[in-house]
């Protein structure tokens, strides 16, 4: 008797325990079809992070390192801001991860620091003009004495550095959300408001103290220059320096290194100013010339494409990474 009555009491249960879990399954398909929601709480996405899967999250600091005999400790400094020099990679490292796990786009608008975390955001100021912009900081480096930072190409294209190396402030900084995401996107965000020259004057007094890169030790010291206005929010990074094909041979004099009437030239780039076009044809020695709208810097002509490739080394050791040879028609 008490056999068959637990026999029936256990598969009373088990019938119950069957509705309960059928029932459970109808409620969790409620909402759903063809394997995609219609509705219902949704899981929050993960804090901070991109379309593209980066994350400000965790932030990374790490331990302390040695590299060539130095040795490096991060922290995580809020108020962090200094002077030093920044120099500038491109596409030699294009897809290779980070030292926070990412992808490095040249393009995007980041940098490497020694012991800053990771990632974390500063403003970098060009002490020759007064820009600044804001940068996302996802890579360590540069490993040299010398160097404060090294900003990815659309960063130095978006603050408008042209030389391998150029004396920066570095300020760390806290921006909004939206901002945030911009640059985790890799886009560029506008420029802050240009600095006055009287902090500018007492930034470029500090920057004294500091080691000169081997560089710029023969360059004039910094001089004060009109600082630019506030950048449009349309602007995108590389607006103000971008490849320009050919259309019609420089109008230029024949350098001690080049050739007249040779059928070979290093185009630099073209700016869309012309004093910046100057600037940048002063350094490689070069020429400038009106192609529309922009104006164009060029090496040479050259009789051969062997003398042309010579500068072309010339034109990138100078930080023109875009720099190529053309033949002039």
């Amino acid at each position: 008797m008490h056999y068959q009555w637990g026999c029936w009491r256990m598969k009373s249960i088990g019938r119950k325990t069957a509705l309960m879990a059928g029932a459970m399954l109808l409620l969790a398909g409620c909402g759903s079809f063809g394997g995609e929601r219609d509705g219902g709480p949704t899981a929050s996405p993960a804090p901070a992070q991109s379309a593209s899967g980066v994350s400000d999250t965790p932030v990374k600091i790490g331990d302390p390192y040695t590299i060539g005999g130095t040795t490096y400790t991060p922290s995580d400094i809020a108020d962090y801001d200094d002077v030093g020099y920044a120099s500038w990679y491109g596409d030699e490292l294009a897809g290779r991860p980070t030292a926070n796990g990412e992808i490095f786009d040249p393009a995007g608008i980041s940098a490497a620091h020694k012991t800053l975390p990771l990632p974390s955001y500063v403003e970098v100021t060009a002490l020759d003009t007064g820009r600044t912009i804001l940068v996302r900081v996802n890579d360590r480096g540069p490993m040299v004495g010398d160097r404060l930072i090294d900003l990815s190409r659309g960063a130095a294209e978006q603050l408008g550095l042209t030389d391998g190396v150029s004396a920066v402030r570095v300020r760390r900084t806290n921006p909004p959300l939206a901002e945030r995401a911009q640059l985790r996107a890799g886009r560029a965000v506008p420029e802050r408001i240009a600095t006055p020259d009287s902090l500018l004057s007492i930034l470029r007094t500090k920057l004294k103290a500091m080691p000169v890169p081997k560089q710029l030790a023969a360059a004039p010291p910094v001089e004060a220059q009109p600082a630019a206005p506030i950048a449009s929010g349309k602007a995108k990074p590389g607006d103000d320096r971008m490849a320009v094909d050919a259309a019609s041979p420089a109008k230029s004099v024949a350098q001690p290194t080049t050739t007249a009437g040779g059928k070979y030239v290093v185009q630099v780039g073209a700016f869309s100013s012309e004093s910046r076009a100057n600037a940048a044809a002063k350094s490689v020695s070069g020429t400038v010339s009106k192609a529309g709208n922009l104006w164009r810097v060029r090496i040479g002509p050259f009789a051969s494409d062997a003398d042309a490739r010579g500068a072309l080394g010339t034109a990138k050791a100078k930080g023109f990474r875009d720099a190529v040879v053309q033949r002039d028609r």
